[in-house]
């Protein structure tokens, strides 16, 4: 039994692998979902740690194992600094770190902001094909203008998405309109900055929520209508009192009911459960129907073994290209003797 040798793929190589491998990411996240729904993973909770100096910010680990044909364990440590955005950086970064399932040695480090946004907005476009059955809507909401946002979009294009417009919010509206310039020039979408929430939600068949909210400000029930699908993918943007008035899907239902996330705070307010109809690999599967007579909303914690899969895709495809760096005697020993 030997050991791999030690590689890094840098942000770069792993931003050029994601955009052109977008339709191969969302087959490989939905695969992902059914294997953790089969219970070949290994899927502890994340650790938050968080700065009593800085409430806002925090770095979380998501330690993961990934069975079926990957074999892969792994943890991403990616760090959420909302600070940032004042100084024209990222808010979050990220590494990600792949374990040889034989022998437990890391073989690999990879630059994860890129992973964690391709695997975040593979599961959301992922969710509103299975969600909505179609892929199209007259009109798209996407509330935040950020990274995540901006990913979702392109990840939809790729997916050959049709919408008839696009509104675009955010509290900074320098934000909204660059995103809107962007899915119009670079993806084709008739998209416009909304002048409001209200403006941007009103007559939207699909939402996107990208946001870096921390407590719901989502609480006007004429905003979201039956059968419309709602893509919770910030988690803590929608109140308990529309929470409990929809169809609810998770990714996974105990890692999404804690940390303060929409869902979380509707089990706290209600006492029950009952408000979740299932997972979206429950969906996938037939095992839960979920009907357009209220709205559906889709509320993913975000599963490290997604961060897994996309992370093991990108490597190969690195590996293959010789777009890595290898660390020749990373290792100090190999042999016991």
């Amino acid at each position: 039994m030997n050991v791999r040798e030690f590689s890094v793929i840098s942000g770069e190589v792993v931003r050029r692998i994601v955009s052109q491998h977008r339709p191969e990411i969302v087959r490989e996240v939905q695969r992902t979902y059914l294997v953790h729904d089969r219970g070949d993973t290994v899927n502890p909770d994340s650790y938050f740690l968080r700065f009593p100096a800085k409430p806002d910010s925090r770095i979380i680990a998501l330690p993961a194992y990934l069975g079926g044909e990957h074999d892969i364990a792994g943890i991403k440590w990616i760090a959420s600094f909302p600070g940032n955005i004042e100084h024209g950086i990222p808010r979050a970064s990220a590494v990600l770190l792949l374990n040889d399932y034989a022998t437990g040695y890391p073989f690999a480090l990879l630059e994860a902001a890129q992973v964690s946004a391709a695997r975040t907005a593979a599961s959301a476009v992922l969710a509103a094909e299975v969600l909505s059955g179609i892929r199209q809507a007259q009109r798209l909401a996407v509330v935040g203008a950020g990274i995540i946002a901006r990913n979702i979009l392109e990840f939809f294009a790729a997916q050959d998405w049709e919408f008839g417009q696009v509104a675009v919010y955010d509290q900074v509206p320098a934000y909204a309109a660059a995103l809107a310039g962007h899915a119009t020039t670079r993806l084709g979408y008739p998209a416009r900055p909304a002048a409001d929430l209200a403006a941007a939600l009103t007559g939207a068949q699909l939402t996107v929520l990208a946001t870096t909210a921390s407590s719901p400000y989502l609480t006007d029930p004429a905003l979201v209508t039956p059968g419309d699908v709602v893509l919770n993918i910030s988690l803590r943007d929608i109140s308990p009192q529309l929470i409990v008035t929809a169809h609810n899907v998770l990714d996974d239902v105990e890692h999404c009911l804690k940390a303060g996330t929409s869902p979380h705070l509707t089990e706290q307010e209600y006492g029950h459960r009952d408000f979740i109809s299932g997972t979206l690999a429950q969906v996938i599967t037939g095992a839960v129907t979920v009907k357009p007579d209220k709205p559906i909303i889709f509320s993913p914690f975000g599963l490290g073994v997604l961060d897994l899969a996309v992370g093991a895709l990108v490597y190969r495809e690195a590996r293959e290209n010789a777009e890595l760096i290898d660390i020749p005697g990373f290792f100090g020993e190999t042999t016991r003797w």
